[in-house]
């Protein structure tokens, strides 16, 4: 790939030649429906959170794309009462929204998850920087404790058994931060799921699970293995990115990809990112009526063998990279942007990789061949100059 600085004027173009959606701030994101009003006569199921005993609906609530308190409200008054944010999310605003909506409630009639990801191998300072994020994540909480506490976005087997993170989790939960510890993994990597079974310090595992996965059979049995185990099985990336298609275009069925995960016993709960009420009323049309329809099955099969824009995170692109690009990362971006056209976290996401200025310049073409079929390189040079643009720019 030859070399090419890609400035402002140059990323709204892409942006608009690869026909994949608008990143900027898009006045047709936002919902003009209602509120959707719960039903009186229907109840989201619940399922019990493995050896926890906790009892959540069936669908939860990703919080990591809203910025409007009135969908937690409206989700929370459809019956949804388990919300997952993190540390990061909208740094640190996702949080606070979280908290300013919760505070004048009963503690007892909601489930709060969070979340903290910090870098592997760890710093010397890793016990400390843990520790002040928690208490940050609570204050801005502004609760006490949470119900549980993940361990953000392990990549590696290593981490899961790391003696030092087993010891810090274990002193959340000991000093109270936490009712229950886990980790969540985007990493589609079922050994992380043995791991933590061995491990036994693992309430809750938070996983990608959906129907694209290339190593299905090798993730439900390890779900399986940690369902029996008495580990409590959350999921989240169970729409593969939002679209069928890789140019984004046209939106999937999301519930169709919720209904297909609900068959699994061993998943308690599903954390779809809806950022609003027509999001909010398709999620909870599926849960009012979850069984998986053969029409259903049969559109899902037809996606099965289809680029979409999920990265199965796989990491086999890692080693034919020359550059020793994390292109799982930059895949994940991309789908944020193009997938859930939510440009933000796109940026967040890029911001936390240590990517140099020119990602791709010394290279003529791309060494990296995908086994999901994804055009590497045009994704790259389609989502990294987003680490340049202003957030008043960003949807």
């Amino acid at each position: 790939m030859t070399k090419k600085i890609v400035n402002r004027r140059d990323f709204l173009r892409l942006s608009a030649t690869a026909g994949v959606g608008t990143i900027l701030i898009p006045d047709a994101v936002a919902s003009t429906m209602a509120p959707p009003k719960p039903a009186e006569t229907e109840v989201i199921p619940v399922r019990t959170l493995g050896r926890t005993g906790i009892q959540l609906p069936m669908l939860s609530m990703g919080v990591m794309r809203a910025d409007n308190p009135n969908v937690l409200r409206a989700a929370y008054n459809s019956g949804i009462f388990h919300f997952d944010t993190a540390h990061g999310y909208q740094n640190g605003k996702n949080e606070e929204m979280v908290g300013n909506f919760f505070k004048d409630k009963p503690r007892e009639k909601y489930c709060i998850a969070t979340k903290i990801k910090f870098d592997y191998p760890l710093s010397d300072r890793f016990e400390e920087d843990l520790a002040e994020k928690m208490e940050l994540s609570l204050k801005r909480l502004q609760m006490d404790y949470v119900d549980i506490f993940y361990a953000h976005a392990y990549d590696s087997v290593e981490e899961v058994s790391d003696p030092r993170i087993v010891k810090a989790l274990q002193k959340i939960k000991e000093d109270g931060k936490a009712r229950f510890v886990g980790f969540s993994t985007h990493a589609g990597k079922p050994e992380q799921i043995h791991a933590a079974v061995d491990a036994g310090i693992y309430d809750v595992i938070l996983l990608s699970y959906n129907f694209k996965l290339n190593n299905l059979k090798e993730t439900e049995e390890a779900i399986e293995r940690a369902g029996k185990a008495g580990i409590g099985l959350v999921a989240m990336k169970t729409m593969t990115g939002g679209v069928e298609d890789a140019e984004g275009k046209k939106k999937i069925n999301a519930q169709a990809c919720l209904k297909w995960a609900w068959k699994n016993p061993y998943i308690t709960t599903i954390i779809p990112g809806f950022s609003n009420y027509d999001e909010l009323e398709e999620c909870l049309a599926a849960v009012r009526r979850p069984e998986l329809s053969s029409g259903e099955q049969e559109y899902l099969a037809a996606l099965c063998n289809k680029e979409l824009l999920y990265c199965q995170q796989c990491g086999k692109c890692l080693a034919q990279c020359p550059e020793g690009l994390p292109i799982p990362d930059l895949m994940r971006a991309y789908m944020y942007a193009y997938g859930y056209k939510y440009s933000r976290l796109s940026k967040e996401t890029l911001q936390e990789l240590d990517l140099p200025e020119n990602a791709c310049s010394n290279c003529d073409s791309c060494k990296v061949t995908c086994v999901s079929g994804f055009d590497v390189a045009t994704k790259i040079a389609a989502i990294t100059p987003v680490r340049d643009v202003a957030d008043a720019f960003l949807s």
